[in-house]
């Protein structure tokens, strides 16, 4: 990630302002609002985003309903939303797939993940996490790294589906560290920590929540985080820059957006409530948990930031040849 994601307060928003009758902006929302999860019940995406709509619905005075449009990618829920241009009471969760690799991985996307939508902010980032199982004899990356590179290709690493943060994050990782591992896909984090966590395969990438409480338990042994700086749920775990591995930083991250056409007042009013929200010290406790990193609620920063996601990775993917299959 080439931009620093710190948590910021709301001081210094400047967001260009939009056509809209004073009257409609004055009484907004004038109806329930449609919170899109470009992912399925469960997941962290959702998890986060009815916490998030439950507590942003009184605030507002409307009930914001949270619905699940999956598949391909997000790229059914990221449609959606770009088609409901100028819609005032509709968002959606934006992640590193629906408007960072989707676009690219997926055939015959029809919206811009820039200027298709009013992006308001980033809730944070979840590093990916090497970790072996704790019978390997590695204790550290460079360990991992020497192993992997005496047997060029023949060690496994897992990882939950291709296209995936943790499959585009290892790829990166794998090309900056100069070794050969051979990644094997599973359809999803469980089955891919399943096997590692068996013996099946040595090693794994994958977000840290999904791993954090088998390396508590004891059931896996850490060996660096791909962000930009040691992760609070791991203190003591090297991250990829100071590996000398800083072109290989890279992380899941989570934000929301509406339609394109969002007025400057309704946008500033979602950030000041998300924000507030946010800093509650009940929803710091909640992100903690879940290995949340550096709010930013900042939509100049946030527009920037995915423009940069979907090129950093549109050249990832053409020149690995990823998909998504």
């Amino acid at each position: 990630m080439h931009r620093t994601i710190t948590r910021r307060t709301l001081g210094g928003l400047a967001l260009a302002p939009l056509a809209l009758p004073a009257r409609a902006q004055a009484n907004w929302p004038e109806r329930p609002i449609r919170w899109i999860i470009p992912f399925p019940p469960a997941g962290t995406a959702d998890i986060l985003s009815r916490l998030l709509a439950e507590r942003v619905g009184p605030r507002l005075g409307q009930p914001v309903v949270a619905e699940n449009r999956a598949g391909a990618g997000g790229t059914l829920a990221a449609d959606l939303v770009a088609r409901a241009r100028g819609d005032l009471h509709m968002v959606m969760m934006s992640n590193f797939a629906p408007h960072g690799t989707s676009p690219t991985l997926f055939p015959n996307v029809a919206y811009d993940a820039v200027a298709d939508f009013t992006h308001l902010g980033l809730f944070g980032a979840l590093p990916m996490v090497i970790a072996v199982n704790p019978s390997h004899p590695a204790r550290t990356l460079e360990e991992f790294l020497t192993a992997a590179r005496a047997r060029a290709g023949t060690v496994g690493v897992a990882y939950g589906g291709n296209g995936t943060a943790s499959h585009l994050i290892g790829v990166q990782f794998q090309k900056v560290a100069r070794v050969e591992f051979t990644f094997v896909p599973y359809r999803g984090a469980g089955p891919a920590l399943t096997d590692v966590l068996a013996g099946v395969l040595p090693g794994i990438i994958e977000t840290l929540p999904a791993a954090i409480g088998h390396i508590r338990a004891g059931r896996l042994r850490p060996l660096a985080v791909s962000g930009a700086a040691r992760s609070p749920a791991l203190p003591d775990v090297p991250h990829f820059g100071e590996l000398g591995l800083t072109a290989a930083q890279g992380v899941n991250w989570f934000g929301f957006c509406a339609p394109a056409g969002l007025p400057q007042p309704v946008a500033a009013r979602w950030v000041a409530e998300i924000s507030t929200i946010l800093d509650s010290a009940e929803m710091r406790d909640r992100m903690g948990q879940m290995g949340f990193e550096g709010t930013r609620m900042e939509p100049a920063f946030m527009t920037a930031f995915v423009g940069e996601e979907v090129a950093r990775w549109r050249t990832v993917i053409r020149e690995n040849n990823v998909s998504a299959d």
